[in-house]
């Protein structure tokens, strides 16, 4: 079996597994991730190795409270306030402190790293009682798109990584990336936090990173969080030989939100496309406003529908 639910003696194996360099999924209230220890260089390329992923994509790392990311990166005041948002759906992209004892493979050369406090409780218990930060990216084979749920991280990794099931994942897609540079902030990766909430909380504008920027951030890749099915985009209906995820009032048999609630589609965006890719080789998909979290959607259906190297 390698999906275990959530009692004392399957976290302590799991946050000891983390302890002794070993590769292990949970849930976040994002998707799940797929975690080892960022202080243990073997235990991260164990990370990349396990996805496949690029080695010059950096890795997010997870801390159970705001007192231990101050210990592993620069704060200024802007970083503070937004610290208002954790724990939650937000991750910041700061200056890595020089005492901090990660790998360097976690940053993938970068002298910043990126860093959050996740929502989802099981998440924060397990980080806690291991007692080392955490890297994971999303418990997927690299570009593939990402998990909500302990069976399809299962299924993903053909059951080779033990997942700690925490259900399925509340927002359904990652996390918001952003840069903090003294006092401006750039949107690095739109997510499960909405700009405009950002904007509103903080009293000044977040800039958005220009298409094709260097890669400082998970989620920037051109193409990324792909279905093996083809995808195309803004389709008012499918053509013949095409799965139909739909959006708003009577729109399609499978819909990511009948009421049009980007709350609700968010969250069923990538468990309604792993469904669908099951049985499709080709997806059309409706459109879907760009305001609020419609923006995190789109960048994820855009990726998606990429062209594939």
């Amino acid at each position: 079996m390698t999906i275990f639910t959530p009692t004392a003696a399957n976290i302590a194996r799991f946050a000891a597994d983390l302890r002794a360099g070993r590769v292990v999924a949970f849930a976040t209230e994002t998707v799940y991730g797929l975690g080892a220890d960022a202080t243990n260089s073997d235990a991260v390329l164990a990370i990349y190795e396990t996805k496949r992923r690029p080695r010059f994509n950096p890795l997010i790392v997870h801390v159970s409270d705001v007192m231990t990311a101050r210990g592993l990166v620069d704060f200024p005041p802007l970083a503070e306030r937004l610290a208002r948002f954790w724990p939650g759906p937000l991750t910041l992209v700061l200056p890595r402190r020089p005492e901090a004892r990660l790998s360097d493979l976690v940053t993938a050369g970068l002298d910043t790293v990126g860093i959050r406090v996740p929502a989802h409780d099981l998440a924060r218990r397990l980080i806690a009682e291991a007692g080392v930060p955490v890297a994971a990216p999303s418990a997927n084979p690299s570009g593939r798109l990402s998990p909500t749920s302990a069976a399809q991280v299962d299924a993903a990794f053909h059951g080779a990584v033990p997942v700690l099931d925490g259900g399925a994942s509340s927002m359904g897609v990652e996390s918001t990336i952003l840069a903090v540079n003294g006092d401006s902030v750039t949107q690095l990766r739109a997510g499960a936090l909405a700009r405009d909430e950002i904007e509103a909380a903080i009293g000044q504008g977040v800039a958005v990173a220009k298409s094709g920027a260097a890669i400082a951030a998970p989620g920037m890749l051109a193409s990324h969080y792909a279905p093996n099915a083809m995808l195309r985009l803004d389709a008012s209906e499918p053509r013949d030989g095409e799965a139909y995820l739909g959006f708003g009032v009577g729109d399609g048999a499978l819909n990511l939100s009948p009421s049009g609630d980007l709350r609700e589609a968010a969250r069923n965006l990538f468990a309604m496309l792993h469904q669908l890719d099951a049985t499709a080789t080709r997806i059309a998909v409706a459109p879907i406003p760009h305001h609020g979290l419609g923006e995190a959607i789109n960048d994820r259906l855009k990726r998606a529908a990429a062209p594939r190297g």
